[in-house]
């Protein structure tokens, strides 16, 4: 039995007092003492761990100004903040061991969106694609470019001065931020913009704090401004945090504080709005990827393409194409990089061309493409190394290009190996035209080391994401990131380049003074205008002029030194979790994103794929530093025979216990539907569901159950007994009372009710045979449906009809009588009693299959859990045996077999049926999320299969439903299961003819009947009336 954890790391007693007081006040927002929300914050997409005292999520400016306010009394002095965006910095910017200042939750207003003058004004916590989003009506988008830009905040955007792809042309960040809304370290709030002339002397002479920046802050960059010129680089990625190059203008005598906010990583106030120029969107836009015998042909190749007149050139190298092969992003992808007969692609280069005249940037790329063909005739050298190239112009085709490139940051976390490709020194940049012989020395210094390593990034502005592969919780591994990060220094110095190019600073601050130079004091001297005590996150850019103190070390600990502590053979046994790179992928707002949906709902980044992980690894090592053998434990618990004494402790503890990490993570795993979108969506491919199992698994083993899951554990064994006598159950379950009862007792809301027609009475009235595995192997038939326990009891007639098509079509078929599968029981983290009615039903379809039998599911999650959790528990004892989800044996069998050969007697008929009323129609998809997740190309299959019977079948982009199995009926649920329908299937079903929706997954129709009161139909339906016609 796992023991209590109750020893985690509590508040300091001056942060208890002022976290206390906060909560006291005006302040509006969210204050989260939580350890576990503590611990998601002590992590971003770096490599470093720092736990933060508390976080705040502010709702407005006010709130931030109440914070700060407060923490000017003189008791709270020690308290330190940082601002943090999407949390999806590289080297731990936001990372503080105070107060964390997190606007993403709430501060997400947009106004002021002026398409004439092309400027919007929104609040920090606003995701960079979210407002593109917004602004597409008006043909205009914010343009600096992110990987990162579906969870990126505005605010993120402005601490760092990001950019990406396209920077060539559209700039940074800061090119485009006209001004600043800023609270300053005393609470107040101030706008900061480019003054000049009398505006510029009525800021300077202003009273107060205010004043005193802009008197200070002109002076400072007035008197060094020539020096600035000589001392920073001349390259498109300058110089952040503090760009003093920018700031002022001498030859207008302009003053622009905002290009000071712009890149100080929050050590100079928090910002809260942003007042934004727009670009218009391009009338023209188009992609020539070209393709490279070696990486190093694809960078000396940039300087040319830049020439060429192109918008942006992005590099990926093989290591970044071969793990997206391996992900689900390559399905989309793969049609616009397509292999090169006789050569292996070791570098590819991403040419876009864009602009608002169409001819001319067509007429450029075509000239550019004609180039390139001809010299991949040429031998030897004269090639370049180019060996192939292709045009994509579809919008679809340059989503998915960019898609994967997007993709390539946290698949590059993903190696298939202890050493995981992580980020450090790996936003350095150099002039373009040296950064071909930049690389060539840092792949030497890296293969000197033994080190491992995949690149891609921007060589049309000399930048390069170099990931070297170690495993930081060896000490040696992480001695060569210190090694590598001074021996890249002096790289960069070599070739005149600079270490921060779009990432931030954050831990690399120590290098700060290096690329200052004599300038540094400078800095520092800016930094004590706006922040003279150091209490906006101390450690990053440089410390206050006059003050002492610290910057942040390279050697700070990191998410290796904790994840140490938990001992080699746990850390393998629960890769899953030691995975997690905190990309944040699962954070994207976007409504139609696989993950997560309950992150979506709950907008708590703990409740997440990165949150659970987090929770998993800091349980584990909680585990260890009590000695805990978790690997021992998980085992007892599967083999332990139940027994009075042991059931006695549960009691005690489900009473007694009160201060328990275990309840804390127990809480938090409870909005997780178990959709698995995670396992393939996931860069890392964290498997949630499987990671909330095993520890359900083990709680469980330590307190007991809740009464739920009486019903939940046996369902599948109880329903099918049940839907035998309709007439009894359906009334019950009508009833007022029982409704009354069944809420109070087993927490379960809006049973749905049995078909009327009992799946044997069905099964007799047309003529096909359900049968037990026994007979199902005399039938000798040619395909046997798998039935489960749930579509056998509400949805007869959707069993009957697909069995009735595959008979219309020319197959003998049978159906199996509905064992159980167990899906219900591994989600409730009762993987004992999956396993023991897993084998079984393994066992019964291995017999089938042995007889050549055609296994065909109906469901999707029940289907794919014989592929899936089968796999996971069972190992060699699951067999062999395949169950086909209908799309799959469709595929097939148009291909070969009885339903090709239907669709070449028919075609002329079905052409005819299919411009009919009935059928000529345009259907909509609405698939399954754990289909879409653990089957890419379901809805392809999808789409072949209606289109091979002449209808138009058009997939809807929705994630889950908010049902998933039996998570929408548990009466803690509701407001999740109601607000997920709500964002995504009720927006996408009410613009469309209800009757023309098609819905794969079981629990999906049983959330539409429930929501609608209306019965959606699956695809096979559709199919079944079709053939019905045919003769």
């Amino acid at each position: 039995m796992i023991p209590r954890v109750e020893n985690f790391d509590k508040l300091k007693a001056d942060y208890q007092l002022y976290v206390n007081e906060l909560k006291s006040s005006a302040f509006a927002g969210d204050v989260e003492d939580r350890y576990e929300a503590r611990l998601l914050c002590a992590t971003d997409n770096s490599v470093y761990q720092l736990l933060p005292q508390c976080v705040i999520f502010p709702k407005t400016a006010s709130d931030i100004q109440t914070a700060l306010s407060l923490a000017s009394k003189k008791c709270y002095k020690s308290i330190v903040f940082a601002p943090r965006g999407g949390g999806t910095g590289t080297n731990g910017q936001s990372l503080t061991h105070g107060i964390m200042i997190d606007c993403s939750r709430y501060m997400k207003g947009v106004s002021e969106l002026n398409p004439q003058l092309r400027e919007v004004t929104v609040e920090s916590g606003v995701i960079k694609d979210e407002l593109n989003d917004l602004l597409r009506e008006h043909r205009l988008f914010f343009s600096p470019e992110l990987s990162t830009s579906n969870r990126a905040t505005i605010g993120g955007m402005i601490s760092n001065d990001a950019a990406g792809q396209g920077s060539n042309v559209y700039g940074r960040t800061s090119n485009h931020v006209k001004s600043v809304s800023m609270v300053l370290a005393d609470g107040s709030l101030e706008t900061f913009k480019e003054v000049s002339g009398d505006e510029l002397k009525s800021c300077l002479s202003r009273e107060g704090f205010v004043g005193d920046i802009y008197r200070k802050c002109y002076r400072i960059l007035k008197d060094n401004n020539a020096r600035v010129k000589e001392v920073f680089p001349k390259l498109n990625r300058f110089m952040t945090g503090y760009d003093l190059d920018h700031a002022y203008d001498a030859s207008t005598d302009t003053l622009n504080l905002a290009r000071l906010i712009c890149g100080a990583e929050g050590t100079l106030g928090v910002v809260t709005s942003i007042t934004l120029d727009l670009t218009p969107m391009p009338e023209f836009r188009a992609l020539l990827v070209i393709k490279y015998d070696s990486f190093d042909s694809a960078l000396r190749h940039a300087m040319p393409l830049i020439r060429a007149g192109a918008l942006s050139v992005e590099t990926v190298d093989s290591k970044v194409l071969n793990l997206a092969k391996k992900d689900p992003v390559w399905y989309s992808v793969r049609e616009y990089i397509q292999e090169v007969e006789g050569f292996d692609i070791q570098g590819v280069n991403i040419v876009e061309f864009a602009g608002a005249d169409a001819k001319a940037e067509q007429s450029k790329m075509q000239s550019l493409y004609e180039d390139i063909l001809k010299q991949t005739q040429k031998e030897g050298k004269e090639r370049g190394g180019i060996i192939g190239a292709q045009i994509t112009d579809s919008a679809a085709g340059i989503a998915a290009v960019y898609g994967m490139r997007k993709k390539a940051v946290g698949l590059l976390g993903s190696a298939a190996s202890k050493e995981k490709l992580v980020a450090f020194t790996e936003d350095t940049v150099v002039p373009p035209e040296h950064l071909a012989d930049y690389i060539l020395e840092f792949r030497a210094l890296l293969d000197s080391m033994g080190v491992d390593y995949g690149m891609f990034g921007h060589v049309d502005v000399g930048l390069m994401h170099v990931r070297p592969a170690l495993d930081l919780t060896k000490e040696e591994d992480k001695q060569k990131l210190i090694t590598i990060s001074n021996e890249v220094v002096k790289l960069i110095d070599k070739y005149k380049g600079q270490m921060w190019g779009e990432h931030g600073r954050g831990y690399r601050s120590c290098f700060g003074e290096i690329y200052f130079k004599d300038l540094y004091p400078v800095a520092r001297e800016i930094k004590a205008v706006f922040d003279m005590d150091n209490r906006l996150n101390p450690g990053k850019i440089c410390v206050p002029l006059g003050m002492e103190g610290s910057l942040v070390a390279l050697d700070s600990v990191m998410r290796g030194d904790l994840d140490r502590q938990i001992p080699i053979s746990i850390r393998e046994n629960f890769e899953n979790a030691m995975n997690c790179n905190g990309n944040g992928q699962c954070f994207s707002y976007q409504q139609s994103s696989l993950m997560c949906p309950s992150y979506r709902y709950t907008k708590d980044h703990v409740r997440s794929p990165k949150g659970y992980a987090g929770l998993m690894r800091e349980w584990l090592r909680l585990m260890a530093k009590k000695g805990i053998n978790i690997n021992a434990m998980e085992l007892e618990t599967l083999t332990r025979t139940p027994n009075p004494v042991h059931f006695a402790r549960r009691v005690y503890n489900t009473i007694c216990d009160k201060d328990d990490f275990n309840k804390a993570y127990y809480e938090n795993i409870k909005t997780c539907v178990a959709c698995k979108s995670c396992k393939t969506q996931c860069p890392a491919h964290v498997n949630v569901a499987d990671l909330n199992s095993r520890f359900l698994a083990m709680y469980y083993d330590r307190y007991l159950r809740p009464s739920m899951d009486l019903v939940a554990l046996h369902a599948e064994v109880l329903l099918p007994l049940m839907s035998r006598y309709p007439k009894l159950f359906n009334p019950i379950l009508k009833s007022s009372l029982n409704a009354y009862l069944v809420k109070k007792i087993f927490k379960f809301v809006d049973l749905p009710l049995f078909s009327s027609v009992t799946l044997h009475r069905a099964c007799q009235m047309h003529n096909i045979a359900l049968l037990d595995t026994d007979g199902a192997l005399n039938s000798k038939a040619d395909v046997v449906i798998v039935t489960d326990p749930f579509t056998a009891s509400y949805e007869v007639d959707g069993l009957v009809e697909f069995a009735l098509f595959l008979q219309k079509v020319g197959y003998s078929v049978v159906m199996l009588k509905p064992y159980v599968n167990g899906k219900l029981r591994v989600v409730r983290g009762d993987r004992r009693g999956f396993i023991n009615f897993a084998a079984k039903q393994a066992s019964r379809l291995q017999r089938l299959s042995d007889a050549s039998m055609t296994l065909v599911g109906f469901d999707p999650a029940l289907t794919i859990c014989y592929r899936d959790e089968y796999k996971e528990l069972l190992g060699s004892r699951r067999g062999d045996f395949t169950v086909y989800l209908p799309e799959e044996f469709l595929e097939a069998g148009l291909k070969e077999g009885p339903l090709h050969d239907f669709i070449a007697r028919h075609k002329d008929r079905l052409k005819a049926l299919s411009t009919t009323e009935d059928f000529g129609k345009t259907w909509y998809l609405f698939a399954h999320c754990t289909e879409q997740a653990l089957l890419p190309r379901a809805v392809l299959m999808w789409q072949q299969a209606m289109s091979a019977f002449g209808l138009t079948l058009l997939p809807i982009p929705v994630s889950c439903c908010g049902m998933a199995g039996m998570h929408g009926h548990m009466a803690h649920n509701q407001d999740e299961s109601y607000s997920v329908w709500q964002q995504g299937w009720k927006k996408e079903l009410d613009k469309r003819d209800f009757d023309a929706c098609l819905v794969t997954g079981f629990s999906c129709r049983s959330q539409v009947l429930r929501m609608e009161g209306k019965a959606a139909r699956h695809p096979v339906y559709v199919l079944y009336d079709l053939v019905e016609k045919v003769e």
